[in-house]
């Protein structure tokens, strides 16, 4: 049976939590977010990781790999650029950073040749959710996958967060994909905010995009073509950002795509915020005390 490969997304810039976060130890043993999703994925029975990098940052991941979760599981490294879009067209002056997580995903394809979960590089995802995600890309099923978490088990306790709120139908496919940009968590529910300041009251029990996706290598293809549109639409604007969730709720829309959403009951976190560290230390601490994980993962 071919084992999947885990794809991790970090070439983001992090501009909120202010620097490379990833690098931020939460574990006992210096361990970061990271190291914790790459040992669920290892354990669950995904064969390699590639990493989306930056020029800039590969260096650091290379070191982090080789002291920690590279001695373990094979790891190949591929670079977002922004150079690095269709033949056909350019970059605009001006622009900065590159096109978003499409994209990213999709400078990957030189190297994937089997089915592959995505997921970001900040985010701890849980341990049962990446043996769904296994499994479901071992099944030889052609339908994409996508874990949806609980709202309620998502939110940050230090600040508004953006959530993509699934409407999924009563065979457990993806319908739709709804960017919420502003969700706070209240007392026993939540709320939403718009840019106009109108609020939306949540029950806390939406299910959730949290960009922890499985796809086969026919899944680029598809993706390109989504990109290549977001560009004749949105390539001319210096900040837009062709983002994941959007391009697969695209394709489903169009019906060229079908998504099975493995809905799970694990508690995701990520740092968001500063604060968020302190918070991802102590919620680790737990699991290792409740023997999820040993105190030192890579030893």
């Amino acid at each position: 049976m071919v084992k999947p490969t885990l794809l991790v997304l970090a070439a983001g810039m992090g501009s909120r939590y202010g620097g490379l976060k990833v690098a931020e130890p939460v574990g006992p043993g210096g361990e970061s977010v990271v190291d914790y999703s790459i040992f669920d994925a290892h354990r669950a029975g995904f064969g390699r990781v590639a990493l989306v990098v930056r020029r800039d940052t590969e260096d650091e991941f290379k070191r982090m790999a080789g002291a920690r979760f590279g001695r373990h599981v094979p790891v190949e490294y591929v670079r977002q650029e922004l150079t690095r879009i269709p033949a056909g067209f350019r970059v605009p002056p001006g622009r900065k950073a590159p096109w978003g997580t499409t994209q990213a995903v999709l400078v990957a394809s030189s190297l994937i040749r089997e089915p592959f979960a995505v997921i970001n590089v900040d985010d701890f995802y849980g341990a049962e959710s990446f043996k769904s995600l296994a499994h479901h890309l071992q099944s030889g099923t052609a339908d994409c996958a996508m874990v949806g978490y609980v709202l309620r088990n998502t939110l940050s306790e230090f600040g508004a967060v953006a959530r993509g709120v699934c409407q999924v139908d009563d065979n457990g496919y993806l319908q739709e994909i709804r960017e919420l940009k502003s969700v706070e968590r209240e007392v026993g529910h939540a709320r939403s905010t718009d840019p106009e300041g109108r609020e939306t009251r949540l029950s806390g029990d939406e299910i959730v995009s949290m960009n922890m996706w499985g796809f086969t290598p026919v899944a680029f293809d598809s993706l390109s073509r989504r990109f290549e549109a977001f560009l004749r639409q949105n390539g001319a604007d210096l900040k837009a950002e062709c983002v994941l969730p959007n391009s697969v709720s695209e394709l489903v829309g169009a019906g060229q795509a079908r998504v099975k959403v493995l809905r799970t009951g694990d508690a995701w976190f990520g740092i968001t915020y500063r604060e968020d560290h302190t918070s991802a230390v102590e919620k680790i601490r737990r699991l290792i005390q409740d023997g999820h994980y040993p105190r030192q993962l890579w030893k």
